[in-house]
């Protein structure tokens, strides 16, 4: 028995293990994953590990450079804006509000589009085409471009700036779960259901939705570098979060004014973008990597 289990093959592990496996050896989905853990880590103990509040106004303290330029100071290390404001403690709770509009965002466009892709690729036939040309109609408009009319009717603000994303993000989810629906809706498994009588809810959701999963968590997280970058384009522009709130495209915004007295403000939270994005990107390419076993060495 001792020798039957040594000579077992390697490659019959669980697929999960080796999909992990795969996953732990792209370096870059890994430093991907560090940089999305440290965003989150920021965001839960933002108010334990932010120096300042980041509403604090000091009249004091305007335009201080960071901490390493030669009238800097290690009581705002990375300098303040024009109001006094610290611009780490700014970036620090940012990391919050990106991430919460990031969560809402996908996660209801991933609800919606789940369930619509769902529904049409099962049942087919007229209520598939219905479907289908509704979210043509939605991928029909660039979609920053329709974000922006949708929150420009709603009005500006943090959570019309959510829904606009939101509604913007159905159409990618729901095409690639009626894909995947419509290729697993053809499966032994599913025509066994069928035998045995079971209601469509129940096949949809407990037998074929399950198999969806691998796409669909690639898709969520692209998607959430996606929403972060929007987001930060929509307070960009004074359509997303509004004033005081500190939102990274929103201090992009307001730095503007102050490059050329205070060139240091800008470049922060456009870092901050930048790494966010690309984390969750190189955590979501590494994903896709793992899961698709055409991709594999």
């Amino acid at each position: 028995m001792k020798e039957e289990n040594n000579n077992k093959d390697p490659h019959d592990r669980h697929p999960m293990l080796e999909q992990l496996s795969q996953l732990w050896k792209n370096k870059p989905a890994i430093a991907g994953l560090i940089i999305i853990v440290t965003f989150i880590l920021a965001a839960i103990f933002a108010p334990w590990i932010s120096p300042h509040d980041p509403l604090e106004v000091s009249l004091y303290d305007q335009i201080k450079p960071p901490v390493w330029h030669e009238t800097g100071a290690w009581k705002n290390i990375l300098g303040t804006d024009d109001l006094g404001r610290d611009t780490l403690s700014r970036i620090i709770w940012g990391s919050r509000v990106s991430l919460q509009v990031a969560l809402f965002a996908v996660g209801l466009a991933f609800a919606i589009g789940t369930f619509l892709g769902a529904v049409a690729g099962y049942f087919k036939g007229k209520l598939d085409s219905a479907i289908m040309r509704i979210m043509d109609m939605i991928l029909a408009f660039p979609y920053l471009l329709l974000a922006i009319v949708v929150v420009a009717y709603l009005g500006p603000s943090l959570e019309n700036a959510m829904m606009a994303i939101a509604i913007t993000y159905v159409p990618r989810f729901a095409r690639i779960v009626r894909g995947s629906v419509l290729e697993e809706a053809e499966k032994d498994y599913v025509m066994a259901e069928h035998a045995l009588g079971a209601k469509n809810r129940r096949i949809i959701f407990l037998a074929i939705l399950p198999n969806c999963l691998g796409p669909l968590i690639v898709l969520t997280t692209l998607s959430m570098a996606s929403a972060i970058l929007d987001s930060a384009a929509l307070s960009f522009l004074g359509l997303g979060a509004q004033p005081p709130i500190p939102e990274w495209g929103a201090m992009i915004a307001r730095s503007r004014g102050l490059i050329l007295r205070a060139s240091w403000v800008m470049p922060f939270p456009g870092v901050a973008i930048l790494l966010a994005v690309l984390g969750f990107n190189l955590f979501g390419d590494g994903l896709r990597d793992a899961l698709d076993p055409r991709l594999r060495d």
